[in-house]
This record gives C-alpha cells, sequence and structure tokens, in this order.
C-alpha cells in the first residue's frame, strides 16, 4: 500500500515539474509558495510546529509565531518548483542570483588545499549550498539522507549529482566507507547538522537535550581539520545569498560532546537570525 502511495506522490510531483518548467522560475517559486502556505498545515501537526518555535523564541508574540509558520511553508513550497531549475541556478540564467559572502575563506581553503567540515541546517533553499561550493572548485563530498518515496529518490539523487555535488554519501555504514575514501583524496566534507537522528549523543539544542549528529566531531577528532559554518538566506523571489563564516577550530583537548555543543550553538544562532527560513515541521526533541 506504501509504494502505491509513494508512486502517486511521484506522479503527481512530476506533474508539478512539467508544469513549473512551462511557467518559469520566478512564477513557479511564487505561486508553489503560495499552495504550501494553504495546503501545508494539513500535513504537518501544528503543535509541533508551535512547540518547536516557542521552545527557540520563549516570548514570541501570536502575531509572529503566525508570520514565521506562513514564511516557513511560503519556503517549503518555493524550494519544491526550485527543483526543476536546479541546471539553470548551477550553469543558466540563474546562476548570477547566487552570491556569496565570505568567498576570500574558500579562496584560502583552495589555496592551502586543505580540508574543512563544512556544517549547515535546512535553511531557505539548501541545496545551493553545496552546489555553489563546488562552483568555487572545493574539492567537496557531501552527506545526505535518502528521501522515503523511492520513486522521488532516484529523481532526486540524480539532480544532487548532476548539477549540486557530484559526490554524494548515504548516510549509514556504507556510506562512512566512502566517507574514509573521500577524506583520504583530501576532499571537504559538507552536512547538514539539523536534521534527528537515531544514533549520537544528546546535546543541548534551545535548552533541551537532542540526538544530534556526531560525525563532524569525530572528523574534527580525527583528522585535525576546522569547521566551517555554511548559511543560506533568500534575499528576493529566486536570489539567494550565501554566507561563508570564519573557521571555527578546536583542539585535541576538546571531547566529542564539546564540539557537538559548540556547533548546536552555531546552529541556533542561524536558526534565530533567520527564523522564516528554517524548517520548524520536525520534531527535532523527540
Amino acid at each position: 500500500m506504501k509504494i502505491i502511495k509513494y508512486f502517486f506522490q511521484f506522479l503527481l510531483a512530476v506533474f508539478c515539474f512539467i508544469f513549473f518548467k512551462i511557467l518559469g522560475a520566478k512564477l513557479s517559486s511564487k505561486l508553489s509558495g503560495k499552495i504550501f502556505e494553504n495546503i501545508g498545515p494539513f500535513f504537518r501537526s501544528k503543535k509541533t510546529i508551535d512547540e518547536n518555535i516557542k521552545r527557540a523564541i520563549p516570548n514570541i508574540s501570536e502575531e509572529n509565531l503566525n508570520k514565521i509558520k506562513t514564511s516557513m511553508w511560503n519556503n517549503y513550497g518555493r524550494v519544491f518548483a526550485e527543483y526543476i531549475f536546479i541546471k539553470d541556478f548551477r550553469n543558466g540564467k540563474l546562476k548570477e542570483n547566487i552570491k556569496i559572502e565570505g568567498k576570500d575563506i574558500l579562496d584560502e581553503i583552495k589555496r592551502k588545499n586543505s580540508q574543512v567540515v563544512f556544517i549547515s541546517g535546512h535553511f531557505s533553499n539548501f541545496e545551493l549550498m553545496a552546489m555553489s561550493l563546488e562552483k568555487n572548485e572545493i574539492k567537496l563530498a557531501t552527506i545526505y539522507r535518502p528521501l522515503n518515496n523511492m520513486f522521488l529518490n532516484l529523481v532526486m539523487e540524480t539532480i544532487r549529482k548532476k548539477y549540486i555535488c557530484k559526490n554524494q554519501i548515504k548516510k549509514g555504514i556504507g556510506g562512512l566507507k566512502n566517507l574514509i575514501k573521500y577524506k583520504k583524496k583530501n576532499y571537504s566534507t559538507a552536512l547538514m547538522i539539523d536534521q534527528r537522528v537515531s544514533e549520537g549523543v544528546l546535546s543541548n539544542l534551545f535548552n533541551k537535550q537532542a540526538l544530534t549528529t556526531t560525525i563532524p566531531a569525530q572528523l574534527v577528532k580525527k583528522y585535525d581539520i576546522p569547521i566551517v559554518p555554511v548559511f543560506i538566506e533568500r534575499i528576493g523571489n529566486i536570489k539567494y545569498k550565501v554566507i561563508i563564516k570564519k573557521p571555527v577550530v578546536f583542539s585535541k583537548e576538546h571531547s566529542i560532546i564539546e564540539i557537538t555543543e559548540k556547533l548546536n550553538e552555531i546552529l541556533e544562532k542561524m536558526i534565530i537570525k533567520n527564523p522564516e527560513q528554517w524548517i520548524w515541521s520536525h520534531n527535532r526533541w523527540k
């Protein structure tokens, strides 16, 4: 039964992508955003979203709470529509719509031919971050979690490998072997640290413990390399700014837990800076 449901979801997504391609990027993004504003709340728990936002922003007014939720769903819709235009963001007419702040940091990484761990979260159109890093000639491998829908996942993996980052590492034991392979070839690693994981350490996030990945901390300890936070903001209809932060260096004395706690602090600041563009619908603290 689940396979049938996934297949019809896949057909609907394909139909939408064809329709969006006809409309063009600007109009599709705007229209899809408005559609998701209206249908999104029926597919995710309002209670979970409200609790998540209030945990991060305790004294938020009802007006601002609703504004964040509406903007979040709008961004969901825009990202969905923009997948079909990923090629244009990479090499086509939309490539000038992505600006990079902190390009000098990337230039220094290239100049020294050094490895780093890029960390971020699901902000705005998060797919464009890894794309921007690879386009700037960073030797990069990204860690990703496959979609539950196997039909859509085939499409997404193809898009990611072709236009976002060709070196994709699937989460899991097999993925860890690939990760080590890329590290030996002096590749940097990029991953999201805001997803709920089944294995990890309990680390403070907005004053409540949440299971958090330890992969960045393990890489820091094993390879003695810095962490580079990356953030993306939507600054217009289909215009973006990718922000590269200064490298964070840890000493050998820092423990896995201490490093993970520090990275969650960085993530918190990213979220609070622009809460309308983070995905609040997942039960991160479950």
